[in-house]
């Protein structure tokens, strides 16, 4: 005990007098189970499978956005303002938070596995994301910037940096609700 705290001896007195007559608690063997919550993030399969078809449903093969060939694979959605948000993806300073691996799968497969990751990083309030591609016959790794360029929701991607797959994969920055977004920032929302 520190001595800014120590009790003299008639304190000390006082309280053996207030608490006499009293007898010590047994402690309570009862064990209180945490309460399981249904995961947030879990959806029944139907809407799962739904929510994956509608956010495929920005994915063209034929559209071909404009992206720069010279240099890392690199995008900024047209007039928004985060192409400091470029920067800090470039640096590594953003850390993903969902991860997706497209290695192995079909040009369709592929693109209902990234619409259900920019749903999920919606529902989840996940504002950093990788998507891995790989290499292979080049394909994936062609298609998939095609693809999150033409997504409303994809404010930015970048190629990642080396402890995240480097050219193999991509750093996506996806919008959130404007609030969260705010919050997230350490900005009070707007009202």
């Amino acid at each position: 005990m520190s001595k800014k705290h120590a009790l003299n001896d008639g304190d000390a007195q006082l309280f053996r007098a207030s608490v006499a007559g009293t007898k010590t608690l047994r402690q309570d063997t009862y064990v209180h189970r945490p309460q399981r919550h249904q995961v947030e993030g879990k959806l029944p399969p139907r809407k799962a499978l739904q929510e994956q078809v509608d956010a495929s449903f920005y994915f063209s093969d034929e559209f071909q956005p404009q992206l720069d060939s010279d240099g890392p694979t690199r995008y900024v959605r047209p007039g928004s303002s985060s192409h400091y948000e470029l920067k800090k993806l470039r640096r590594g300073d953003y850390s993903p938070d969902l991860f997706l691996d497209l290695h192995g799968l079909t040009q369709l497969q592929a693109k209902q596995e990234l619409g259900a990751l920019l749903a999920a990083c919606r529902r989840e309030h996940v504002y950093c994301a990788c998507v891995m591609h790989g290499h292979g016959k080049h394909i994936l790794k062609q298609q998939t910037p095609l693809w999150l360029a033409q997504h409303p929701d994809v404010l930015a991607f970048h190629q990642a940096p080396k402890e995240f797959g480097g050219d193999a994969a991509l750093l996506v920055l996806v919008e959130l609700d404007a609030a969260y977004g705010q919050i997230k920032a350490g900005t009070e929302p707007s009202r």
